[in-house]
């Protein structure tokens, strides 16, 4: 009877052996909105984009960690940081001093400075000329505040924000049918919508002190993580992977030299 059991028995030895190999490991939930090309979208219901595929290239040559993606709203994305129910975002993240207080950020992935969009019938050409125009935004972004710091120190003619909650696809397309003056966004976003969608916008690159990078961003308990995505990261640059990403995604190499 010994002998009758003992192949199955070894038969099933791999699995017991792989078993505590595969829970090593860690877990990690991503978070992003998904509406934000070429950096986080959808495409034949996958999420993609190039946040996206550097983090899933980076999973490939970080064997303590498993990425998941989860798409929120842009609003409940650094909530669910703060409540550990993600330990990254992903979503074309500038820089900002806040968000540093509160969370850790990643080497930056890729350069993308922000421009000016506005109507040719109406250009407006500098940060100057914003003062009793109308843009849109969403509340707790860096180019959000661009223009509420640049109100305090202009009070006696602000640009107003209306926050619409739209993605940029929508406020591009809003701005050329007149529905608001001027738009502030990251060159990427802007120059690949407005190639796919024909638009006919004019598009300024403007100079701020703001850091014009981006990056991913990890919960401020994941440091261990974070270290792990930055060797990787440098692993990727060395290999070309991320300036075929770059590439790819972004029409261009638009890595931090």
């Amino acid at each position: 009877m010994t002998k009758k059991y003992l192949l199955p028995l070894l038969a099933l030895s791999p699995l017991l052996v792989a078993h505590p190999v595969e829970a090593k490991e860690k877990q990690v939930t991503v978070a992003t909105a998904g509406d934000i090309r070429p950096f986080s979208y959808e495409k034949d219901g996958e999420l993609t984009g190039y946040d996206i595929e550097v983090l899933k290239a980076a999973d490939k040559v970080m064997p303590d960690y498993k990425f998941q993606f989860k798409k929120t709203s842009w609003e409940s994305i650094f909530v669910g940081l703060d409540s550990d129910h993600y330990q990254v975002a992903a979503n074309n993240l500038s820089y900002t001093e806040e968000r540093a207080e509160k969370y850790l950020y990643s080497n930056p992935i890729a350069t993308n400075p922000l421009v000016l969009v506005s109507r040719e019938e109406a250009k407006v050409n500098d940060l100057s000329e914003i003062g009793g125009l109308t843009t849109q935004d969403d509340t707790g972004t860096s180019t959000a505040k661009l223009v509420t710091d640049w109100n305090a120190k202009h009070k006696n003619n602000p640009s107003k924000i209306n926050y619409s909650g739209e993605d940029v696809s929508k406020r591009l397309l809003d701005l050329e049918n007149g529905e608001f003056d001027y738009l502030i966004f990251d060159k990427i976003s802007v120059d690949t919508i407005i190639d796919q969608k024909g638009l006919d916008l004019e598009v300024v690159e403007i100079d701020t002190d703001s850091n014009p990078n981006n990056y991913i961003i990890f919960s401020d308990d994941q440091e261990d993580l974070k270290e792990s995505f930055d060797k990787a990261l440098k692993k990727l640059d060395q290999t070309g992977k991320l300036e075929k990403l770059s590439e790819k995604y972004l029409g261009g190499n638009y890595l931090v030299k």
